[in-house]
């Protein structure tokens, strides 16, 4: 392992986002050779020992990165573990991809189906999930009441919710049946497509993601998975 700072070579082992080993750090959860490490800048050399909860982070798998996209059916959660039980995205991975500690490069709800990259690249996950990147992010939406000539450019300009005014987005017509809307934003907030068409009365009937940044399903089948190269992957991180 070439010389690096604490938190990229945490990231770069895959073990969690970049966000919850950052939150590890300032809690005092991480240790290198057995000191508590606070500062995210600190210099990590080739032999050092890194423990997260007390628990050694296997280095070895850094620069080791793997990269696919799964068409999440409906009623798979888009997480790593569920406490609660439930069946996750990792659960549905091929058996060569279960112990690889892959996790999801951002959401997708239980009662959406779509797109979702999985990954242990911290950095690009980081890059995909963080607000200020702007990563496009389309769904195809079936709604039953059409929208109306006022209704497309108030979502195109934001609507209000509940955690604030929404972002500008793209709205279009389609023809794929059953899905009858084409909805392009940038943001990632909870439910997000949902609560903004729900804000105007309608309710979606089925959701799913079809394109991330410049990432396509294309014709993957439902619970299917692509694997691809670091090259596709940071196809992602451009918008078309």
């Amino acid at each position: 392992m070439n010389r690096q700072t604490i938190l990229k070579s945490l990231t770069a082992a895959g073990i969690g986002s970049r966000r919850r080993l950052a939150d590890a750090i300032k809690q005092g959860r991480v240790t290198l050779n057995g000191q508590v490490v606070s500062d995210f800048r600190q210099p990590v050399a080739a032999g050092d020992v890194i423990a997260v909860d007390g628990k050694k982070v296997d280095t070895d798998v850094i620069g080791a990165k793997t990269y696919i996209i799964l068409n999440k059916p409906v009623g798979i959660l888009s997480a790593s573990s569920d406490e609660r039980g439930g069946e996750t995205a990792l659960d549905i991975l091929p058996p060569q991809y279960r112990k690889q500690r892959l996790y999801p490069a951002g959401r997708l709800d239980k009662d959406s189906s779509g797109l979702l990259l999985l990954t242990n690249d911290g950095e690009l996950t980081y890059q995909l999930t963080h607000p200020r990147y702007e990563h496009q992010k389309e769904y195809l939406v079936y709604i039953k009441r059409e929208l109306t000539a006022d209704e497309v450019p108030r979502l195109e300009k934001g609507v209000e919710l509940d955690d604030g005014r929404t972002a500008p987005a793209r709205v279009k017509p389609v023809s794929q049946p059953p899905y009858n809307y084409s909805i392009t934003i940038h943001e990632g907030r909870r439910r997000q497509v949902r609560r903004m068409l729900a804000s105007l009365g309608h309710q979606v009937v089925e959701l799913k993601r079809v394109r991330l940044g410049s990432l396509y399903l294309g014709n993957l089948k439902e619970g299917e998975v692509r694997a691809l190269s670091a090259i596709e992957a940071r196809r992602a991180l451009k918008n078309p």
